[in-house]
């Protein structure tokens, strides 16, 4: 918009007019935003405000001058006194303007500097009294003013050039300026400085001081300015770059189009949105999804960035977070399958068809967590499929032991090249349901080192509370684990951390007896290796008696994985029979059976006849691979009071040792020895099988027995096995493993048995068929072992107790 032809004046003749001027000591003033006036200035303002007209109004009907004054908060619409700066511009309205929307546009010039000094009048407008600030005479220009000049000069044009606001005009007009103090009042107002910068060269009044302080302003600005441009310069190189390749990117795939050839990308692009769309997944899930494909869409192929979030939506695509397999809850069909699988086992079962019944009742019902433990080769994990296969569900097998790094668990984070889930996900996504019987080998086998404690990372995994929004350190998203039924194994629960091992079900597998062994081999281990041989059931005859005859000579074990070796090698040799043209049937029986095994491997313990050998006795110990029989000798030599203890004992076995011969000791009277006979004799106890290491507090009474046979001379009754821990005086403490030590009993053909009468309550867990064989001595004093392995004791009387005087 153009201001009226009759108010324009020529600025030569406007400059003339305003030198003879007279400045009142009381001016109407304008509050003006986002400017500051300065000396010589020429400025168009858009006039707005109603005090701000009224302002306007009056000093045009009197001397066309107006006291103009920079806000300090540009924001605010009425700014009152304290909201001024004190300093400001006496300036002559040039011409005027009203615009249609009631707005008036100013054209002043500023002519001097002046104070506010005091407030005479706030409404309708601001009269102000005001003291004019002169300007100090121009100095003679030294060698530091003209360097100063020349600096403001050069960095003026420099930062005009790099703002791309330079002109020839303007860089004239400042190289024509001589004078300090206008210099810097030119190149301050134009350049874009902060309006409390502007307003300090305004308010110095020193020439030389105004363009010191003009020179740093430009300095800094000077660096902003070279930054902004680099930055300017480089963002529209980079979407230069960006632009040609996407021409170039469209070039090659309309040529494509026209030689028929699809686009893979786009295509690849539109199938994950498709696949996205009809998988079924929480909102969570499918927000974060969609977000990492828009990522995807607008990545180049080719770039390395897309690759990774490539493989990570096929992970949300490939999870399966909503999709579950029907459960069999027919619980007759459900023993029949376990029934089918597996020979006895009763308790397991009927945990079993117990969670089935709780989830056909309450289909919310939370995984349990159960761990088998038990000796190898029990049918842990055969026991596990069987029951995933009970259950209609996917059956996963995972192998802890040796595993030692936490992202094994948890899996990597994105950052990391090779990134992936962990295993547990990585089971989740190979069987394509999130409800599998889920089974972790050989827990008690974990390791830890500096890559982190896999045990701790499992405890949020097998925590029924917590799972169900359970984190994955590459998904980084909650997945619910809680759907999942896990099963874990160990041959010993004392190896794994307590805080986990509270966090399972705890169902504890024994060995087999030989009954079971022969039921299990006829029912599966038979069949099974006759098919991977290759030959007929009818080209075999092995009756039950030789499967007890392999069970008891050629395998020593409490589970089956050794006899079905040995069936396996009976079949691979008839199998080679067959093979040669031979059609069978082939019988093989006890009488046979050294021709395809070869000599027994193991005699029976009976031969070993402890009768008539004083100081040798038949303990019954638990190991990892089931029951153990124990054989302690005993030797009593003349010497001077030693106990020599052999055969690798650890230190429960070295304390039980010395607590027998304690126990011995306090019995003098009834070994019919005097006090002074132990100082006069070496006992040393031996356990064969030095090569092994053994320990345990279940071989107390054992020991203490076998001293007492020795150095009374009697030996223990034959077929009796003992298990127990022995106090100093005499009391017999319980122990652990009871059915698996009673398993090694039987397989020793020992029909007597004694144990701790605390143990009496464990005998439940004992099958009927084996408690009818073996007879079981509950005890609860040493005294009663001696009276059930030696005889008949004579009755004693205890010591009798002596005050101890305080010698003066």
């Amino acid at each position: 918009m153009e201001f009226d032809d009759s108010l324009s004046t020529s600025m030569g003749d406007f400059g003339e007019q305003t030198q003879d001027l007279e400045i009142p000591e009381s001016l109407p003033m304008m509050a003006v935003r986002d400017v500051v006036v300065f000396n010589y200035m020429i400025i168009p303002l858009f006039v707005g405000r109603p005090g701000s007209i009224e302002a306007v109004n009056d000093g045009l009907n009197n001397n066309k001058l107006l006291m103009l004054v920079t806000q300090k908060d540009p924001t605010k619409d009425d700014p009152d006194e304290k909201d001024l700066y004190e300093v400001g511009m006496v300036s002559m309205i040039m011409r005027t303007l009203k615009l249609p929307d009631g707005r008036l546009k100013v054209l002043v010039q500023a002519l001097s500097k002046a104070k506010i000094r005091s407030f005479l009048q706030k409404k309708p407008f601001y009269r102000v009294a005001i003291d004019l600030i002169e300007e100090p005479e121009t100095p003679e220009v030294t060698v530091e003013t003209e360097a100063l000049m020349r600096t403001v000069r050069e960095h003026t044009e420099k930062i005009m050039s790099l703002r791309g606001l330079l002109s020839s005009d303007l860089m004239m007009i400042i190289n024509n300026i001589e004078e300090p103090g206008r210099l810097a009042d030119l190149v301050g107002s134009n350049l874009r400085l902060k309006i409390s910068e502007s307003q300090k060269i305004l308010e110095t009044v020193d020439p030389s001081e105004r363009l010191r302080l003009v020179a740093d302003l430009l300095h800094k600005e000077l660096e902003v300015s070279t930054v902004q441009a680099k930055i300017q310069s480089d963002a529209k190189e980079e979407m230069s770059r960006s632009q040609r390749e996407y021409f170039l990117r469209e070039q090659i795939q309309a040529l494509k189009r026209e030689l028929g050839d699809e686009d893979g990308y786009s295509q690849e692009i539109e199938d994950l949105r498709k696949q996205l769309r009809k998988k079924k997944m929480p909102k969570y899930a499918k927000k974060e999804a969609r977000k990492q494909l828009r990522r995807l869409e607008m990545m180049h192929p080719d770039a390395s960035e897309a690759t990774i979030v490539r493989t990570y939506l096929d992970w949300f695509l490939d999870l399966p977070w909503r999709q579950s397999s029907t459960d069999v809850l027919d619980l007759k069909v459900a023993a029949e399958v376990l029934d089918e699988d597996h020979y006895g086992l009763d308790r397991i079962k009927e945990r079993i068809l117990e969670y089935l019944a709780v989830r056909k009742l309450n289909a919310d019902t939370k995984g349990p967590i159960i761990c088998f433990s038990g000796p190898p080769g029990v049918g842990k994990t055969s026991l596990g499929q069987a029951i995933a296969k009970a259950m209609g569900r996917k059956f996963y097998r995972l192998s802890l032991g040796g595993m030692r790094d936490e992202a094994e668990i948890r899996g990597h984070r994105r950052t990391y090249i090779g990134a992936m889930p962990g295993r547990i996900l990585q089971g989740l996504k190979s069987v394509g349901t999130n409800n599998p019987v889920f089974m972790m080998d050989e827990i008690d086998k974990i390791g830890d080192d500096y890559r982190g404690d896999p045990s701790s990372a499992l405890l949020e995994v097998l925590d029924p509370e917590q799972n169900n929004t359970f984190s994955d350190h590459y998904m980084n998203l909650p997945f619910d684990l809680s759907k999942v039924m896990f099963i874990t194994t160990a041959n010993r629960t004392d190896t794994i951390p307590g805080p986990l091992l509270d966090r399972m079900e705890v169902i504890q597998l024994s060995g087999y007896t030989l009954e079971e062994k022969t039921v299990i081999a006829n029912k599966f281990l038979l069949p099974r290796q006759i098919k991977e041989s290759g030959i007929k059931p009818g080209q075999l005859k092995l009756d039950d008696a030789t499967l007890e005859t392999i069970v008891s000579k050629y395998t020593h074990e409490a589970g089956v994985r050794n006899l079905e070796r040995a069936l396996g090698k009976v079949c691979r040799k008839i199998a080679r029979k067959v093979a040669e043209g031979g059609r069978g049937p082939y019988v093989v029986s006890d009488k046979t059976i050294e021709k395809y095994l070869g000599p027994p491997k193991y005699m029976p313990e009976e031969d070993l006849d402890t009768s008539g050998q004083p100081g040798l006795v038949i303990g019954l110990a638990w190991t990892e691979v089931g029951g153990e029989l124990l054989h302690i000798e005993t030797s009593v030599l003349p010497g001077k009071g030693k106990l020599l203890l052999t055969g690798q004992l650890g230190e429960v076995m070295k304390e039980s040792a010395q607590a027998a011969l304690s126990y011995c000791r306090s019995r003098n009277k009834v070994l019919g020895v005097e006090p002074e006979y132990f100082d006069t004799v070496d006992i040393h106890i031996h356990v064969p099988a030095g090569a092994i290491p053994k320990d345990g507090p279940s071989a107390g009474i054992t020991m203490t027995t076998a001293l007492f046979s020795a150095i009374s001379g009697k030996a223990v009754k034959r077929g009796i096995a003992m298990t127990g821990e022995v106090t100093l005086r005499g009391r017999v403490l319980p122990i652990g493993g009871l059915k698996d030590k009673a398993l090694a009993a039987l397989r020793a053909d020992i029909t007597k048995v004694i144990i701790p009468e605390e143990n009496q309550k464990d005998l439940v867990e004992i099958p009927e068929e084996l408690r009818k064989k073996i007879t079981f001595f509950p005890v609860k004093h040493m005294d009663e072992v001696i009276e059930l392995t030696l005889g008949k004791i004579p009755k004693h009387k205890e010591p009798v107790k002596q005050s101890v005087k305080a010698e003066k």
